[in-house]
């Protein structure tokens, strides 16, 4: 058996955080969505079944929470430290697919939100 490409994916985290660029949105926060998935080398864990050689969900969790705490006005900011941050945490992390979501953004429209989509390759992975 040869594994063409391997994840793991945390689905739709849920915050209540302090980022957009109105005033009102830094005073009494809203709601965000952070769904992730992390391209690596899942084999050895498949073959190994410790957790020691995959990625870890809770620690992947935490790095994410860390970084939706620190306000920002913009989401592309805010993406961009989770997905610097997790790539910083392990070098087996080899690309991120990263969504943020700001639902019911203040702009007036009906939707259930509006945000970032990232697509990112790990270029200080040896290979």
């Amino acid at each position: 058996m040869r594994i063409e490409s391997g994840y793991i994916f945390l689905k739709d985290l849920r915050f209540h955080a302090f980022h957009g660029v109105m005033p009102q949105e830094r005073k009494v926060g809203g709601d965000f969505l952070v769904s992730l998935r992390m391209g690596y080398d899942i084999s050895k864990a498949m073959r190994t079944d410790e957790v020691s050689d995959t990625l870890n969900y809770a620690e992947v969790y935490a790095l994410v929470r860390k970084e939706m705490e620190q306000p920002s006005a913009l989401l592309e900011r805010v993406a961009g430290r989770i997905a610097e941050a997790l790539f910083a945490s392990d070098p087996k992390i080899l690309s991120i697919d990263l969504w943020l979501t700001k639902v019911n953004p203040p702009m007036g429209a009906d939707c259930q939100g509006a945000g970032v989509e990232l697509h990112l390759i790990n270029d200080k992975t040896k290979g």
